[in-house]
């Protein structure tokens, strides 16, 4: 097995393997093509794809915004599961936050992905019970009168 950076030339691969597995959150804002792009741009260094044979059988994608770290679409195709890949790029997502100084790390899974949420507390990301999750999309920009 082999992991390096993700490049934007990953995508359609990558994608792919996002599409094959269950309990994935994918919009078509933030995991466009360009919203990938953007996302590699700003975090060259935090983002990985692991390959088999050539194939990408898995992949990782942390940024940080300079004090935390943030670990977003990690999947490993339902054929590569249980052989360690998911570790070892979550390993290096985690590591590669460390070396720029992020010591704190979160993560969104949605509840529905038991495998997902059941990999990240074996891992020891923990479930916080104390937060409300909240967003907002800015797809048109709203007009403030004053």
């Amino acid at each position: 097995m082999e992991i390096r950076s993700m490049l934007i030339e990953d995508y359609s691969d990558v994608y792919k393997l996002w599409m094959s597995c269950k309990g994935m959150g994918l919009n078509n804002i933030d995991d466009s093509k360009e919203g990938i792009d953007k996302f590699l741009k700003k975090n060259p260094e935090t983002c990985f794809v692991a390959l088999m044979q050539g194939k990408i059988v898995g992949a990782v994608l942390a940024g940080n915004d300079g004090r935390r770290g943030y670990i977003y679409h990690t999947a490993v195709s339902p054929l590569y599961r249980n052989k360690g890949i998911g570790k070892k790029l979550a390993d290096m997502a985690v590591k590669s936050l460390y070396n720029l100084g992020i010591i704190k790390i979160n993560l969104v899974a949605f509840e529905r992905n038991t495998d997902g949420n059941a990999f990240w507390e074996k891992l020891g990301f923990v479930a916080r019970d104390d937060l409300v999750y909240r967003n907002k999309v800015l797809t048109e920009i709203e007009r403030i009168d004053t």
